[in-house]
């Protein structure tokens, strides 16, 4: 019984090493980064279901490209992290009810000393939508605010 498990995730685990639009990285993995700084760092995670709509797809997307493109700096100097996960996974569940989702949410979580301190749900992604510079501004200011909490 174990041993099927392990290949299950492991098989698992192989299939999204070969997405390369998307980047998947262990809550381990954050927390172990996250404590290698005694400085703050900010994470902001996606998460999406196995069913990915349009809207879905388009908030992960222009999630990824504001970040990129008003934080370069502090993605390189690891300050800042972007991950995205699927909640449908069992491994991911958990996130769930960490930031009480209730739908594809985009979240801010700032850490400091290796522990999360606070977080956000920017709900208003979903209002933005259909207007990309609304929508880089929004994440961009939610963003500005929490690394100039840290």
């Amino acid at each position: 019984m174990n041993r099927i498990k392990f290949l299950i995730i492991v098989l698992t685990l192989s299939v999204f090493c070969l997405i390369p639009s998307t980047q998947f990285i262990s809550a381990t993995e954050i927390n172990k980064n996250a404590q290698k700084k005694d400085a703050g760092t900010v994470a902001v995670y996606y998460f999406h279901g196995n069913f990915r709509c349009y809207n879905c797809m388009t908030i992960e997307q222009y999630s990824r490209e504001a970040i990129e493109k008003y934080f370069p700096e502090q993605l390189k100097n690891g300050r800042l992290s972007f991950s995205v996960f699927n909640i449908d996974m069992p491994e991911n569940e958990h996130f769930i009810k960490d930031y009480q989702l209730y739908t594809r949410s985009l979240i801010v979580a700032e850490f400091k000393n290796g522990k999360q301190v606070r977080w956000a749900n920017l709900t208003k992604v979903w209002d933005y939508i259909k207007d990309q510079d609304a929508f880089y501004n929004y994440v961009k200011t939610e963003i500005e605010k929490t690394l100039k909490g840290i």
